[in-house]
């Protein structure tokens, strides 16, 4: 949430993911002036703004159902119209059951996802949306959903595995910043009442960070780490010898793509902000290299 970062919760039926991600709005930063500027030119040209409401007050949470159409989801038509990304816009578009989704329309998140914005070509004119969004997407391990479950027998055949999780190209994978595995929790434990981080604790955390890059990307129309480009990246991500040397070693035994070291030091970013450190200590780049080692694969 601090630095708007992609994340993949993977986990069986019933483990909490759709919950987790209905209950990021809560924890998100604030909108600054700006970004309610930015989003309400959006949903004006949506013709989504509610009458007697000229600005948009809160972040964007879009989750269109997995049977939406590649234009629905990344824009389109005779006019052409902003799709969900484009209204997730500064906000979270939230995709359940992600390889359900049609290839034509998971194909195309991937410009999104990397430039920060939708351009809709016609014979007569382009129109291009800005799409800086977080994209929280959340699958099962396998068809069945009971893949590397304790309790239940995942009942799908290699083929069959294969076929769901290759829905899922390496391209679009490597705009994933954060693999996160969800298990369910058994039901003694959510018996026990232990304690937890208040939800304000959290937003305040994230609101810190968030201005800590607000104010480090001034002047830049970014306002997340997430959304840096390769400028940005090199002015504000200063990595000490330690954090540098173990991201050299990652590139190779991890077979990183460019773009995959970038979002790791993006994330690892985020996290010196969380820990209010202006250098990035390897540490953090430690704790981002572990949201992305999953073999390359969802439900590894």
């Amino acid at each position: 949430m601090a630095g708007a970062h992609n994340v993949l919760m993977t986990g069986p039926p019933g483990a909490g993911k759709t919950m987790l991600a209905r209950r990021l709005p809560g924890i998100m930063p604030p909108l600054t002036r700006e970004e309610a500027l930015e989003i309400t030119r959006v949903h004006s040209v949506a013709g989504l703004l509610p009458p007697g409401q000229p600005l948009v007050v809160r972040r964007p949470f879009r989750a269109p159902h997995h049977s939406i159409s590649s234009p629905g989801l990344i824009g389109g038509g005779g006019t052409p119209r902003p799709g969900e990304v484009s209204l997730a816009h500064l906000g979270v578009l939230f995709l359940d059951e992600f390889p359900e989704y049609r290839l034509a329309a998971l194909e195309g998140l991937r410009q999104p996802l990397e430039d920060g914005e939708v351009t809709i070509s016609r014979r007569l004119t382009s129109v291009t949306f800005p799409a800086r969004l977080m994209l929280v997407a959340a699958m099962n391990p396998c068809p069945c959903g009971f893949r590397g479950d304790r309790e239940r027998e995942c009942v799908c055949s290699g083929h069959r595995l294969q076929q769901y999780r290759s829905r899922l190209s390496g391209p679009l994978l490597d705009r994933i910043d954060l693999r996160l595995d969800v298990p369910r929790v058994p039901p003694a434990a959510r018996r026990e009442r232990r304690p937890s981080e208040a939800s304000a604790a959290i937003r305040a955390r994230v609101g810190l960070a968030r201005d800590r890059q607000v104010r480090r990307l001034a002047g830049t129309g970014v306002y997340a780490n997430a959304h840096m480009n390769a400028r940005q990246l090199r002015t504000s991500c200063r990595l000490d010898p330690a954090a540098a040397a173990l991201l050299d070693q990652a590139y190779d035994r991890m077979r990183l793509s460019a773009r995959a070291a970038d979002r790791v030091v993006k994330v690892a970013r985020t996290i010196a902000d969380l820990d209010g450190s202006d250098v990035i200590a390897v540490q953090h780049i430690g704790e981002s290299l572990s949201y992305r080692d999953r073999r390359g694969e969802p439900g590894a």
